[in-house]
């Protein structure tokens, strides 16, 4: 008898940590999918995916840090605190959406390539294999790649130089390694 109650009271409680890990594990899912459409579709830049998957990460480490003090488990007001600051992200995301900004690419190599590599961090988010985290480190090498870019074709009439397309290229390769790691 005791044996049966004890069984019981661990599935009860194993079915409360589920719920409370698919509520907020679902939100966060949904936001990361948000977001990989965002990159995919160019409505983010790579500043601001960068910004949205720290802001998502340090989400999941206080979370992660709140249940491993409380057994597993978030209390009420953790739940309430989590869900108000997954409202915040989710206003910024649809703000960053449908602001001005937008990723653009050219018909060009470098452009072409940089689109590959957003589609590639975009799939990674969309299919779980990188992490807010990894995402946001991502982001970031490929904002200050496009900000050096950008940079380039200003000083140039809008062109790049050779030299400058091979730097380029190299940073790409680099970001492409990392991308590629981070997957797997």
């Amino acid at each position: 008898m005791k044996f049966t109650k004890m069984t019981t009271a661990a599935a009860i409680l194993a079915a409360c940590a589920f719920a409370q890990t698919s509520e907020v594990g679902k939100r966060a899912e949904n936001q990361q999918d948000r977001i990989a459409q965002g990159v995919k579709s160019g409505q983010l830049t790579a500043g601001e995916t960068s910004n949205l998957e720290k802001k998502e990460a340090a989400i999941n480490q206080e979370v992660r840090t709140d249940r491993t003090l409380n057994g597993g488990k978030l209390t009420k007001a953790e739940k309430k605190q989590v869900n108000a600051q997954q409202n915040r992200v989710s206003k910024q995301i649809d703000n960053d959406k449908h602001n001005a900004a937008a990723q653009h690419y050219g018909n060009n190599e470098v452009d072409a390539r940089r689109e590959n590599q957003q589609d590639r961090i975009a799939n990674g988010i969309a299919s779980g294999k990188l992490s807010a985290a990894q995402s946001s480190k991502l982001e970031k090498g490929e904002a200050s790649i496009n900000h050096e870019t950008a940079k380039d074709r200003a000083a140039n009439g809008g062109k790049l130089t050779a030299p400058e397309k091979q730097q380029i290229n190299r940073q790409q390769n680099r970001m492409s390694g990392k991308i590629y790691k981070a997957k797997h």
